[in-house]
């Protein structure tokens, strides 16, 4: 009997000394909400009518969505393909959109193409530090 109680104290304890740091870890290590490095970019870009036309095979919205990095997040973009990969969305159909990524400007102008953070703040007139 005094056998299955220490088997029982030292499974407990070995449960334990598991279980303890994964729920530490858990509780502190998870990611805080942060702002991104760009976010007052991608917000002034949206907020001047800019939107950002692509698809999700597309390796080049890809890149440019890699700049803003979470700031992408901010960024009005519109998926223009449909699951198969193939066909294209109604929107971007009557749109006229013939490549990605496809930036339109609130004046209706567009850039095709990857295209720099420093270019989209100065066609739209925002800044790549402060928005605005």
């Amino acid at each position: 009997m005094a056998m299955d109680k220490k088997s029982l104290w030292i499974t407990l304890g070995t449960i334990g000394l598991v279980l303890v740091p994964l729920i530490i870890y858990a509780v502190f290590a998870t990611p805080k909400i942060s702002s991104g490095q760009y976010d007052q970019l991608a917000q002034c870009l949206t907020d001047k009518g800019t939107k950002m036309f692509g698809a999700y095979w597309c390796s080049h919205c890809a890149n440019q969505k890699r700049m803003f990095g979470s700031s992408f997040s901010k960024i009005n973009y519109i998926e223009c393909s449909l699951p198969d990969g193939k066909t294209q969305t109604e929107e971007c159909q009557q749109a006229g959109i013939n490549g990605y990524p496809t930036w339109e400007f609130g004046d209706g102008s567009r850039l095709d193409g990857e295209v720099s953070l420093e270019t989209l703040a100065q066609k739209s007139g925002c800044s790549i530090e402060g928005g605005e």
